[in-house]
């Protein structure tokens, strides 16, 4: 098996819930050593969170986002706890922490104690708000940054209650701007020699992942409004309603909309001034959507969707995740494997989201049990000469 491109980096993980756990995660799916520092007694939080569980005590959500790493309780307000993260940092390349801004200075963790110890580390802090702004002491969540960054006002259906987005993607997405600029600042630290601060933040995640919808603000100067399935840029692009369900389309261009009009018998509608481009069908999107639809109505949704792949056209049934997680595509590109667990046996994970031909990814730790490496971890660094042996330090 090849090395994987991570290994003989090590990350420490002071973080909890999802956004650093999920970065810590992907870091050591490609072969990173991330040792997860966790409050002695009670751990991630998560562990104990969500109303259900498989056989142990540790939540599923806490199992989704901790493969792949070590754990060691420290409790950051002990001086000699801290003294053996201290010995750590010495060690390590990475830290991702998510403390609420000022806290870590408190206790001493911050970047500016910290890279005095290793002037080469990259240490990234992810927080609600960011370490700045009139924001940053404000407690935050994805449902906090999904409001107060656009996205839950353009999420749902018109005239109806807010609607987030179930994916927590301020969060998912903090994980991931962070996984991408602790590796781009690893990558600058092989020609600078020093490590680097990165200051992450769930609001500032939501909002890059808000680049479609304000093209629409600063095109037009109106905040987008809540529209459904449907698409800012393409019309039709959308679910629409067959004589048995709902089912999606994306004729996304004029190429696409021209065969679309030929699938469903339609070509009149090419010359109806509302619908010549791309531009005239956003504006008339409503219009246009009530003209299809008795047309849909006269074939089920598989039909539909069997004529309008056959003929080159964007269609999709609407899947559940049981559905989707089973499906031949899904199948076929390993996006279920079965995590080996102490506790659990095994339980089912999602696989790896993208693939690596030459270094695939591997499950080489199971979600730790809590403390489970700690003798394992203090004896790397007593054999290094960075921790004493116990004996000693009772002398």
């Amino acid at each position: 098996m090849a090395t994987l491109p991570l290994a003989g980096l090590r990350v420490l993980d002071i973080s909890q819930v999802m956004a650093g756990p999920f970065c810590c995660m992907l870091l050591g799916d490609m072969g990173a050593d991330v040792i997860k520092i966790e409050p002695p007694k009670t751990g991630d939080s998560t562990r104990h969170s969500m109303g259900f569980r498989l056989k142990g005590e540790d939540s599923p959500g806490f199992l989704a986002l901790n493969r792949n790493k070590r754990s060691i309780t420290l409790n950051l307000k002990d001086e000699a706890d801290r003294e053996v993260l201290y010995a750590l940092v010495k060690t390590a390349d990475i830290l991702i922490e998510n403390a609420r801004p000022g806290v870590s200075g408190r206790l001493g963790i911050d970047y500016e104690t910290l890279s005095k110890i290793n002037p080469r580390l990259v240490y990234a802090s992810i927080s609600g708000f960011g370490q700045t702004g009139p924001w940053a002491q404000r407690p935050g969540f994805d449902l906090i940054a999904q409001a107060m960054s656009g996205i839950l006002s353009s999420n749902g259906f018109p005239n109806m209650e807010p609607a987030k987005n179930s994916i927590a993607v301020a969060d998912l997405g903090a994980g991931l701007f962070t996984a991408y600029a602790v590796l781009s600042a690893i990558i600058g630290r092989q020609t600078s020699g020093q490590g680097q601060y990165v200051d992450a933040s769930l609001l500032e995640a939501a909002l890059g992942l808000s680049v479609w919808e304000t093209t629409e603000l600063w095109g037009t100067g109106k905040s987008p409004t809540p529209i459904g399935s449907a698409n800012r840029m393409s019309a039709p692009y959308q679910a629409v309603h067959a004589s048995d369900g709902w089912f999606v389309i994306g004729a996304a261009n004029q190429g696409l909309w021209l065969t679309f009009l030929q699938v469903i018998g339609r070509p009149e509608l090419q010359d109806d001034p509302r619908y010549s481009t791309n531009a005239a069908r956003v504006q008339n999107r409503l219009v246009l959507i009530d003209d299809l639809a008795p047309t849909f109505l006269t074939r089920t949704k598989q039909e539909w969707i069997d004529a309008m792949l056959a003929a080159g056209v964007p269609a999709a049934p609407i899947l559940d995740y049981g559905e989707a997680v089973e499906s031949e595509q899904a199948v076929a590109r390993d996006m279920v494997m079965q995590v080996p667990h102490p506790v659990e046996g095994e339980f089912k994970a999602l696989g790896f989201p993208v693939k690596m031909r030459g270094t695939p990814q591997q499950v080489r730790m199971p979600p730790p049990l809590l403390n489970e490496h700690d003798a394992e971890i203090r004896q790397e660094l007593i054999d290094k000469g960075l921790l004493r042996a116990p004996a000693e330090a009772a002398e």
